[in-house]
C-alpha cells in the first residue's frame, strides 16, 4: 500500500468517526472543567434551578449558563423551563459511552498485566536473586 493510499484511508476514518465516539468526546470535554464537574456532582443529589446552581459558584449567572449549555450539548444535563424557572437534572445515560470506553481500557490493561505476570512466572529465578 502506498503512503498516499494509507493517508487517504486515515483521513476517511477520522472524517467518519462513529457518533458514539463524538458523544463520548463531548462528555469528556464537558467533564474536563472543575466547575462543570461540581455542577454535575450537585445535580447528582437532586435537580436544581440555574440560580440554585449558581449560588455557591464564584461567577456570574451568564457564566454558569454557559457551563450548563456545554453540559447540555454533551447530553450530561437536561433542563426544563416552567414559567421563569429553568430546572436542570443529570441524564446518567450520557455516561454509558464513557463507561464502555473505560471498561474497554481496563480489560485491555488487565489482559496485558496478566500476560506480563505469566511471562515473569515462566522465567527461572536468576542466580543470587532474593526470594
Amino acid at each position: 500500500m502506498t503512503a498516499f493510499a494509507s493517508c487517504t484511508i486515515l483521513k476517511h476514518m477520522v472524517k467518519y468517526r462513529r457518533a458514539t465516539d463524538e458523544r463520548t468526546d463531548a462528555v469528556f470535554r464537558a467533564l474536563a472543567d472543575p466547575t462543570r464537574r461540581a455542577i454535575v456532582e450537585r445535580l447528582c443529589t437532586r435537580p436544581a434551578s440555574v440560580s440554585e446552581l449558581a449560588r455557591p459558584l464564584a461567577m456570574s449567572l451568564p457564566a454558569v449558563v454557559q457551563h450548563l449549555e456545554i453540559l447540555e450539548s454533551s447530553g450530561l444535563v437536561r433542563s426544563e423551563k416552567v414559567g421563569r424557572v429553568r430546572t436542570c437534572r443529570v441524564d446518567p445515560r450520557a455516561l454509558d459511552g464513557v463507561d464502555r470506553w473505560i471498561s474497554d481500557r481496563r480489560t485491555t490493561w488487565a489482559r496485558r498485566l496478566e500476560r506480563l505476570g505469566d511471562l515473569f512466572a515462566d522465567e527461572p529465578p536468576t542466580k543470587g536473586a532474593r526470594s
